[in-house]
This record gives structure tokens, C-alpha cells and sequence, in this order.
């Protein structure tokens, strides 16, 4: 009888482990991309911001538009000023990209910004990968003035471009979110 019981209260625990994989990765928009094992570290810390809430209240404030470009989205920037810095922290990444679906914010990947009126001397490398750039902010919602490399990893949603591509091809801002800019890549500029 007691063996009885522990076989069916294992099989419920069981079930209730599938049941929350399977919220897991439905919030993350299917299975997690594959990435390297120090970047499995940083996607761990990043876990927490899935709830925008968290995001907000340890710096990171949204820049409101979702951008887009033809080659595909990035979705809505939170960024935490706090963390812009010419010294790059490999588990702090400067931004969060969520991606509006339905009446929910879904945490799709990170990017690290650096401008140039940091003082950055050089092109940054993070994880053994050069940032995009130097290039123009992105008008509308960061002047073209504000030159800066990033870089952006897509730790949350399988990007078919590439784990470190600037857009996702499967990052959408739905017509039904009212701030969607779509966009034309940053002009690249001069870094002296």
C-alpha cells in the first residue's frame, strides 16, 4: 500500500515537473536556443527579468518602442543608463529586448551598448565577439548622434540569423502594439 502511494505521489511530481517545462518554454516562445556554457550562466542570471517588473525596479526603464527592421525585429529596449560604462560586465548586459505578445512583454534576448562618449578606445569584445559598429543611435528613440557599438544575443529565442545577430527574423512587433518603429539600419561612423 505505502509502495502504491509512492509511485502515484512520484508520477504526480512528474506531471507537475512537465506541466511547468511546458510553461517555461511556452512563455519563451518554444525551446530555448542553444548557446555556450558561459552564456547559459548569464541566461540564468537574466531568468528573473522575464518579469518586466523586476526589470524596472533594478534599473531597467523601457524605451517604449518596439523596433523592427526588414530583416527583422529587436523588439522593445530596457535599459538600465546605470550599467553604460566602456568597461563591459559580462553578466550585466546593458539592455533587455522583450517582444510584445498579446498583452504580455516576453523576454526574447540582451545587448550590451556601448557609446563612444564613453571613452572607449577600441571595438569591444564580449564572450569572444566583436560588437556591431560604431554606428548611429536609432532614430527616433536614440538621437543619431549617440554613436555607440552593441551587441546583442538572442538568449531566449532561437534566432534563425544567429545567436548574435543585431535582429531576429522571428521577433514581431504586432500593428496592435501601438509604438512600433520600423526602422532602416544605423549609417556605421568613424571611431577615432
Amino acid at each position: 500500500m505505502a509502495a502504491r502511494a509512492s509511485r502515484r505521489i512520484l508520477s504526480v511530481l512528474i506531471l507537475m515537473a512537465g506541466v511547468a517545462l511546458f510553461s517555461v518554454l511556452a512563455q519563451s516562445g518554444g525551446t530555448l536556443p542553444e548557446v555556450p556554457p558561459e552564456l547559459e550562466k548569464v541566461r540564468a542570471a537574466m531568468e528573473k527579468y522575464k518579469d518586466p517588473a523586476v526589470a524596472v525596479r533594478d534599473g531597467y526603464f523601457s524605451t517604449l518602442g518596439c523596433v523592427e527592421y526588414p530583416t527583422g525585429g529587436m523588439g522593445i529596449h530596457f535599459l538600465n543608463t546605470h550599467l553604460i560604462s566602456p568597461k563591459l560586465d559580462p553578466m550585466r548586459p546593458t539592455i533587455l529586448l522583450y517582444e510584445p505578445v498579446g498583452d504580455k512583454l516576453v523576454l526574447v534576448g540582451v545587448e550590451w551598448f556601448v557609446p563612444l562618449a564613453t571613452g572607449i578606445k577600441e571595438r569591444p569584445t564580449i564572450f569572444g565577439q566583436p560588437f556591431d559598429g560604431p554606428m548611429e543611435g536609432h532614430e527616433p528613440l536614440l538621437p543619431a548622434e549617440l554613436h555607440h557599438y552593441d551587441l546583442h544575443v538572442w538568449l531566449f529565442k532561437k534566432n534563425p540569423a544567429g545567436l548574435f545577430e543585431d535582429v531576429n527574423p522571428d521577433v514581431k512587433c504586432p500593428k496592435s502594439y501601438g509604438y512600433n518603429f520600423s526602422l532602416k539600419p544605423p549609417k556605421p561612423v568613424q571611431h577615432k
